[in-house]
């Protein structure tokens, strides 16, 4: 057998091997790629994709690196299997059109027989079906018997990185755990019995959407050793998951659970499992600069850490944990990726906050869907709307139900939900777009018959057109009076549709007879509908008219619209650089970016970011406008949205030194034009996602203007200048704070005074006595108060006061002395249940506690209700 080495070992023996064959050593990349098309980084490939399609010369002929990766795609066996995992690292050998086949071959065989010391009987590969030199490589060169060499198909042995891209045939090397069974019927399937460790991929072609294969500039070569596959078979531990690289973490998870995981049940192991692997995805992840959200990468590492705190309540933890077990991580891996330890303090807020907010989504959620499945007989299913509710009301992801289902031996319903889904996106579309749905019907039903609109918008702001459609209502007319609302599909039009964020111009249609003004115009497929109001005269089909935009507004809009470019830029170098847009609206008067953060932006943060744009608005940067392919904009650094989808040409808005981003959009052709930049609020919308809204331009003057004003008036009011403003206004809140203690001070005697006047009313039941009465219009601390004093002048016993502070809110208190408490009395418990009769509730203490209720007039039968109650215990 091998001789066991560290999972650190490998690495460096992996490492070390290439090196001393010319490669060059590379660190690992972020696993937040270049690429904007890739979620993440999934193969140790990614980072040299550019080189590999030509698009980027390689600095190096070879290369190595141990590079980091994360997959989701088979997430629901993780735990399950020997070495299905979310996060894993890839080793890899590279060569840039240098060496090619014989050489990967040979020094992968090297490397795993002689450094690695696998008995050479142990081993088999395989190769693509159509690769007859890879064969007679590993038969005639290495000497592999021809039954250990399996040829198999393209999904097996062809490899890509995507839809798109570079690929090419492979070759792998799997161990054989089993050799005792012989070679007769060899199943690489079979995991039970072969595990693939080694991966040789030919880079030869070039992928392009429709499945078309180019030959590449040059032959390269990918290669992959799964780090965690190889720890596994030197250290002859029976799944990856008990390796040196992951055991640790399982066995924090184990002792905070109060379990050994050698003595536990096979459920109990896979959650620990579980947490073991996604809690080494989830540090990396936030190590990168990656916060948690709804949207992308965010929501992969949102979804990481529900499953961590799910598996946890799993196996009885009901404490947040998720910092302890990412200390066990950071702790093991540190010196080989020291980031982890420098964003330690991140990586444990992050976990904080997404553990205490789905701590609470569990809590409810669990408690719903637990009702939901005692009423199904087994091997029921869950419905979508059920489903549905539990998502769309309490935040109870869809996938989480599906887990708990398949827990319990349920279904669910996913083609109801994902019904469900559409059916709130169609009324979320009915709510939030001014186009009619009637008008996108019958849009639809004459798409056939209708050529694009042909957009001139970039270089003019006005042009001759012709109405191709004329709505009505959303029906089809063939004219239109003055005085009628009506939707206008022209063949040309200087006129911008809302998209990108960017609001849709106004303006004016005019003929010889008519005049139309324009409120809106937003696109539905090709065409643009341009939504306004007859002013005069008659429009007909088929007229002619001279389509103007209101200057003015476009002026505004395009101001916003670069500084939302700028804003984006200025998060990104002042904030955090892995900033990435989660939503905007660009209007006339106003902007609004969303952007995927966990933390507030600090007010000194939102200084510098202000200061930063005026910045460049003053430098006054030029813009450089062009359309280009896709990959070259890509490559020369532009921003594109993630999970957008756009066109094989896209148009290139760059202020050189400042932006430069993918967008259709109307910008200034000068950050000088922009004039002015102002933010108005920086707040969150939703976990993980916050916004800032600003104004620029003439609306930024117009916003100072107004609080200028404002500042005016206050200047008057208070007879100070405008400087004096802030310490006057807090001398005016320090005397109001004054006296309004002083106010609730005298409300709390005047409360006494009048509960002193019932201590003559409590009624003696054997050597404790009770009070229970109403204080007229008393608040609920000086309730509170009141009965406290009672009770002490009383001694043993028991007080339950009410009042009615206002005539929709009652206060009740309930004080019990410690006798009372020993005979199983508690005031939290018992108020709680008195309060019900007026509508409300509460608790607290055994000893004392308050509660509310909403209906006043209840509040006489609720006191006599607590009188008898009493009566009944304390007469026990």
């Amino acid at each position: 057998m091998p001789t066991p080495l560290s999972g650190d070992r490998i690495r460096q023996t992996f490492l070390d091997f290439y090196a001393a064959r010319g490669h060059q050593v590379l660190p690992s990349a972020s696993l937040v790629p270049e690429d904007p098309t890739v979620l993440l980084t999934i193969a140790g490939m990614l980072p040299f994709k550019p080189i590999f399609l030509g698009q980027r010369p390689a600095e190096f002929p070879r290369a190595t690196t141990s590079q980091k990766c994360i997959r989701t795609n088979d997430i629901e066996n993780v735990g399950r299997t020997a070495r299905h995992h979310t996060f894993f690292e890839m080793l890899g050998n590279f060569s840039f059109g240098d060496y090619f086949k014989e050489k990967a071959i040979a020094w992968a065989w090297e490397l795993s027989t002689e450094v690695y010391g696998l008995p050479a009987d142990r081993l088999v590969v395989s190769v693509f079906r159509e690769d007859d030199e890879a064969f007679a490589i590993w038969r005639d060169q290495i000497g592999i018997p021809p039954h250990r060499i399996i040829r198999m198909g393209e999904a097996d042995n062809f490899w890509n990185s995507g839809p798109t891209g570079p690929c090419g045939p492979c070759s792998e090397i799997y161990y054989d755990f089993h050799p005792e069974r012989g070679d007769d019927s060899i199943d690489l399937e079979d995991d039970t019995r072969f595990i693939e460790f080694y991966n040789l991929v030919f880079m030869q072609y070039n992928q392009d959407l429709e499945g078309n294969l180019t030959p590449l500039q040059a032959q390269n070569i990918d290669t992959g050793m799964g780090l965690e596959r190889m720890a596994q078979i030197l250290q002859q531990k029976p799944n990856n998951y008990e390796t040196d690289l992951i055991f640790p973490i399982i066995e924090t998870a184990a002792k905070i659970a109060g379990i050994r995981y050698t003595k536990a049940d096979e459920a109990t192991k896979v959650s620990l499992k579980v947490i073991g692997d996604h809690i080494r995805a989830v540090v990396h992840m936030i190590a990168d600069g990656i916060t948690a959200s709804n949207l992308g990468r965010g929501y992969v590492l949102r979804r990481l850490i529900r499953r961590v705190v799910r598996h946890g309540r799993l196996i009885g933890i009901e404490q947040a944990f998720t910092t302890d077990v990412a200390e066990s991580a950071i702790a093991l891996m540190e010196k080989v990726y020291p980031n982890l330890r420098s964003r330690e303090p991140a990586i444990k807020a992050e976990l904080q906050v997404e553990e205490s907010r789905f701590r609470e989504t569990l809590d409810r959620g669990e408690k719903l869907l637990a009702d939901i499945m005692s009423g199904l007989p087994k091997g029921g299913e869950i419905c979508g709307i059920d489903v549905f509710e539990l998502y769309d009301t309490y935040g109870f992801p869809a996938e989480l139900t599906q887990e708990i289902a398949e827990e319990q031996g349920l279904t669910v319903d996913m083609a109801g939900f994902e019904s469900e889904m559409a059916k709130q996106r169609d009324r979320s579309r009915a709510a939030h777009e001014t186009i009619d749905l009637t008008v996108q019907g019958t849009l639809d039903k004459l798409g056939g018959q209708l050529h694009e609109t042909e957009f001139l918008g970039y270089t003019e702001v006005s042009s001759s057109a012709r109405v191709t459609v004329l709505l009505v209502d959303g029906k089809t007319v063939e004219t239109a009076t003055a005085g009628t609302d009506v939707q206008i599909v022209l063949d040309r039009t200087p006129f911008y549709a809302e998209s990108g964020g960017q609001i849709g111009d106004r303006g004016y249609l005019s003929g010889d007879e008519v005049v139309v003004r324009v409120e809106d115009v937003k696109k539905e497929g090709s065409l643009f509908v341009h939504f306004g109001r007859i002013e005069r005269g008659t429009l007909a089909v088929g007229d002619r008219v001279t389509a103007q935009i209101d200057l003015a507004c476009r002026r505004r809009a395009q101001a916003n619209h670069t500084a939302t470019h700028l804003l984006q830029a200025a998060l990104k170098k002042l904030v955090n650089p892995n900033i990435a847009q989660a939503g905007s609206l660009v209007a006339f008067d106003r902007l609004r970016f969303d952007f995927n953060l966990a933390r507030p932006v600090t007010p000194a943060e939102l200084q510098q970011i202000e200061d930063q744009i005026n910045t460049w608005i003053a430098e006054a940067h030029g813009a450089q406008v062009a359309v280009m392919p896709l990959v070259d904009a890509k490559a020369k650094g532009a921003i594109a949205m993630f999970g957008e989808k756009y066109a094989d040409e896209v148009r290139v808005i760059d202020f050189p030194g400042v932006s430069m981003e993918l967008c259709g959009g109307t910008h200034v052709s000068n950050t000088a034009e922009i004039g002015l930049f102002k933010i108005i609020s920086e707040s969150g919308v939703a976990a993980g996602v916050r916004r800032i809204e600003a104004v620029a331009g003439l609306a930024a003057l117009e916003y100072l203007s107004l609080r200028d004003q404002i500042v005016r008036d206050l200047s008057d009011r208070f007879k100070a200048k405008p400087e004096e403003l802030p310490d006057r206004i807090t001398a005016l809140q320090t005397e109001l704070k004054t006296t309004q203690k002083q106010l609730e001070s005298l409300k709390a005697e005047l409360a006494l005074t009048k509960s002193e006047q019932l201590l003559g009313k409590a009624e003696a039941i054997g050597n404790v006595k009770l009070l229970v009465a109403e204080l007229g219009n008393v608040d609920a601390e000086s309730l509170k108060t009141a009965a406290e004093r009672l009770l002490q002048k009383l001694g043993e016993g028991a007080v339950v006061l009410g009042s009615v502070p206002d005539p929709e809110k009652v206060s009740l208190v309930a004080a019990f002395s410690p006798s009372l408490n020993k005979q199983g009395l508690q005031a939290g418990k018992f108020i709680g249940a008195i309060a019900k009769l007026c509508g409300g509730g509460g608790g607290g203490r055994p000893n004392l506690a308050q509660a509310g209720g909403r209906d006043a007039s209840k509040l006489p039968e609720a006191l006599n209700t607590a009188r008898q109650q009493l009566e009944a215990e304390l007469a026990k």
